[in-house]
Order: structure tokens, then C-alpha cells, then sequence
């Protein structure tokens, strides 16, 4: 017999949160967010995009044990913006049962037609800083911590279910040149000597005036909300959000890894890669202390695989070629550290000039994800 329950209690969010662990226990290749993390995404208190979005949140039971989880987002924000009429899902997991399936599914069908919406996508959080996407091929491939991984079977319960493409995003695995190509530093410095451009010394701001940091983090993150307007599915981030953000940053930040491109002593580009989560995330269940100090101390200190979270540029100094200096600075910092492995963050599949970018290392194309769609009639 299958039962579900919308959920609101912190003991019932800790079986929501806890459920991914324990289905993907022993799975090499699964990452699981931060429990901390998971609980202020989920808290109208802490996550600002409350204001502008709704949700509730399924657990599913099959004989007396949870099955599934679901929870569903109706972001009355990016709605207004593009004129959708979506209701989003998210943190979806289940059990290889197709019933189970049906059944968290059927909670948000309801709930879509109560509010009007005419379609259902996802996987899509509260913003396109959260993960998003279900993983569609590579799943014999190690995930990361802006990546969702899933059994192979999801895809099959999404094609019952009648779901379609909405977009793609591809993830590519890039292994490091054991130094900077030549061309691409003379196409940096060329680059930053005819616009005056600067790169900021983040090993310097984080000794000395981490204040002065946490400003330039800002601007960082209002050039990402700039640069991103208009990709799928992105809603404006405010500064509660932003903050929010800034303050994750800063729990793994490594200078070397961090790239931040000023012009009259204004951020107007960065690109930040961070030592991958994956193991201290797997040793500490969800938590970095106690289980995983270990491995997050050894990340921090002797990273071998980073992922690279995210890259924008403002609009107004796009096709300038100042990818190249950030390319090239944080190429540097990856040789320097010895890193031997490269996690691209997922890039929609119309994203071409990113992928292009790739075409100049041993890159190769591992995984890609969907953001399934299902009507509502």
C-alpha cells in the first residue's frame, strides 16, 4: 500500500533529507547536499526567494517505510517574468517502483491545477544557483556538488509518466594541461592591457580585509545575476540570497581557484572552481562535522578534482575575449595545486560558446541532465 504525506515538521524534513542518503548508500558516484544547506533552502525564514515562491514537500510510504520524496515549487517570480504557468519539482527520489512514482506525482498535478498551471517541470530548485536537471546518461560517472545524480531508472518513470524535453544541460570532465597554453596567455595579456583590465588578489583580501571580499563577492554575484537574465528558467537573486551565497563561497574557497576580473576597481567577471565536495560529503552523511572534517580538510588543503561552479561575464564586456584571462588565471591556480581533474557545472546544450571554450583541452562530454516537462490537463 502506497501513502503520501505533505510534510512541514523539522522531524519530518530530516526524513525528507535523510531519505537520499539512505538510497544511495554505497553508490560511488552519488553526492549529497549539506543538511544545513538543505534545511535553509527550505526555510521561509532563511531563503529569501519565499517571497516570491511557494512549496510544499511529499514524502511517499510504501508499507510502512519511505519510498519516495518530492517537493514542489510554484515560483510565481520567474512565472511573471517569462508569462509561464509552471509549477517546478524538485528533490525528487523514489524507489524503483513506478507506483511510487505516480503517486508523489499525482500530489503535484493537484496542486498545479488548484493554482492554474498548465505545466509541470523539473528537476528546478528556487534559483539557477541550486542544482537542477535529472541526470539522463553518464551514471557510471562521479557527481558533483551543483549536479543531481539518479539511478537510471528515474528516466524510465519520467517516460511513463508521459514527461518531455524541455532542455538539456551537458557536463563535461576536463583534464588539465600540465601548463598554460602559450597562446592563451599572450590572448590574456593582450586582453587585459588593451581594456585595462585587473585580476584581484583574493589571497591577499582573505588574509587581510575579508570585508573588502565579501564586497567584491557581491558584485560577483550581481555580474551572475546580470549575466544569466535571460538563460532558462532564472529568476532575479536578492541580496538576502546573494548573501546567502556568499557566505558558502567562503566555506570553500581557495585563492588559487578564484578569479575575479575588476575594471576601474568594479568586478565585471569572475570564474570560481572549488575542491569537489563528492567524498567529504559521502563520509560525513550529509554533514561536514563530524564525519567529513577529515576529507574536507584534505580537499581544502591538497585538492585533486575541482569543480567549477560557475563563470559570468557583464553583458557590456562580453566578446572582448576576457574568458581567456580567466581561463588562463585559474588554469595556473589548477597546475600549481596539482589538480588533476576538471567538473564543468552543467551548460545548456544551446550554450556553445562556453563548449567551445573546451574544445582547446582534453575535455570530454560525461554526463548530461534534463528538465523534463508533463501537461496538466
Amino acid at each position: 500500500m502506497i501513502t503520501v504525506k505533505q510534510i512541514s515538521s523539522k522531524r519530518d524534513k530530516k526524513k525528507f533529507f535523510k531519505f537520499i542518503i539512505d538510497l544511495y548508500k554505497g553508490n560511488p558516484h552519488a553526492c549529497c547536499n549539506l543538511y544545513a544547506d538543505e534545511f535553509a533552502e527550505f526555510d521561509p525564514k532563511t531563503n529569501d526567494a519565499f517571497r516570491f515562491a511557494d512549496c510544499k514537500m511529499f514524502l511517499a510510504y510504501k508499507d510502512g517505510k519511505i519510498a519516495g520524496r518530492i517537493a514542489g515549487i510554484w515560483h510565481r517570480g520567474v512565472n511573471e517574468k517569462f508569462g509561464y504557468k509552471q509549477l517546478r519539482f524538485t528533490r525528487f527520489d523514489v524507489i524503483d517502483d513506478f507506483e511510487v512514482t505516480k503517486a508523489l506525482f499525482n500530489e503535484l498535478f493537484k496542486w498545479a491545477k488548484e493554482l492554474g498551471m498548465t505545466e509541470i517541470i523539473g528537476p528546478m530548485s528556487f534559483s539557477d544557483l541550486n542544482e537542477e536537471g535529472m541526470l539522463i546518461d553518464g551514471f557510471d560517472k562521479d557527481s558533483n556538488y551543483i549536479e543531481i545524480y539518479n539511478y537510471p531508472y528515474y528516466v524510465e518513470h519520467m517516460e511513463k509518466l508521459g514527461a518531455y524535453k524541455v532542455v538539456d544541460w551537458n557536463c563535461y570532465v576536463i583534464n588539465p594541461p600540465t601548463e598554460v597554453p602559450e597562446r592563451m596567455k599572450k590572448l590574456s595579456d593582450a586582453v587585459m592591457k588593451r581594456y585595462g583590465y585587473e585580476i584581484l588578489d583574493v589571497a591577499y583580501y582573505l588574509k587581510h580585509d575579508k570585508k573588502k571580499l565579501k564586497a567584491y563577492i557581491m558584485q560577483a554575484l550581481d555580474v551572475l545575476d546580470e549575466a544569466f537574465e535571460k538563460l532558462y528558467g532564472t529568476s532575479p537573486i536578492n541580496e538576502k540570497q546573494k548573501k546567502r551565497e556568499m557566505d558558502t563561497i567562503l566555506t570553500v574557497l581557495i585563492p588559487e581557484l578564484a578569479t575575479v576580473v575588476l575594471k576601474d576597481d568594479k568586478v565585471v567577471a569572475y570564474g570560481l572552481c572549488i575542491p569537489s565536495m563528492k567524498e567529504v560529503m559521502q563520509k560525513g552523511k550529509g554533514h561536514i562535522f563530524p564525519g567529513g572534517i577529515m576529507p574536507y580538510m584534505k580537499a581544502m588543503k591538497h585538492p585533486e578534482v575541482a569543480d567549477m561552479l560557475s563563470m559570468a561575464i557583464a553583458p557590456e564586456h562580453n566578446n572582448r575575449g576576457i574568458s581567456a584571462i580567466i581561463i588562463c588565471h585559474c588554469l595556473e591556480g589548477v597546475i600549481n595545486l596539482g589538480i588533476k581533474k576538471l567538473e564543468a557545472g552543467p551548460e545548456l546544450e544551446e550554450n556553445h560558446h562556453i563548449q567551445n571554450l573546451w574544445k582547446s583541452f582534453e575535455a570530454e562530454l560525461a554526463k548530461k541532465a534534463r528538465c523534463w516537462g508533463l501537461k496538466v490537463e
